[in-house]
């Protein structure tokens, strides 16, 4: 656990959440790259890969409300809804992938929880 000024502070459940929902995001386009529509994933999708992490567990945060704040701010982008998805066999709902921005979030994320201060 990083440490401010020597002492340890306890990890944010917000931003946490938000770099664990970059997190499947990211594997999600990287496991289904060359399928555009399988390369995002809907809410519900998200919530239940995520129903383990702590901050989700405990109630500290809703994952749609970090959902909200990264698309706020760019980090994820929605795809429109309607095309029939083979993998998930029936039509797919609003469906979010990670951005470009959303990336370079992620990658400063882990680099930097990855330094010891």
């Amino acid at each position: 656990m990083a440490s401010r000024g020597g002492v340890n502070a306890p990890p944010d459940p917000v931003r946490a959440t938000l770099v664990a929902i970059l997190r499947q995001l990211n594997q999600a386009d990287t496991a289904n790259e060359g399928e555009a529509m399988e390369q995002a994933l809907e809410l519900p999708e998200i919530e239940g890969r995520l129903t383990d992490f702590w901050a989700v567990e405990q109630g500290s945060i809703k994952v749609s409300l970090a959902l909200g704040l990264l698309l706020r701010n760019r980090l994820v982008a929605v795809q429109a809804p309607g095309e029939y998805s083979w993998q998930r066999q029936r039509n797919a709902t609003h469906r979010y992938q990670i951005t470009p921005e959303g990336k370079k979030f992620l990658v400063d994320s882990i680099t930097t929880s990855d330094r010891i201060t």
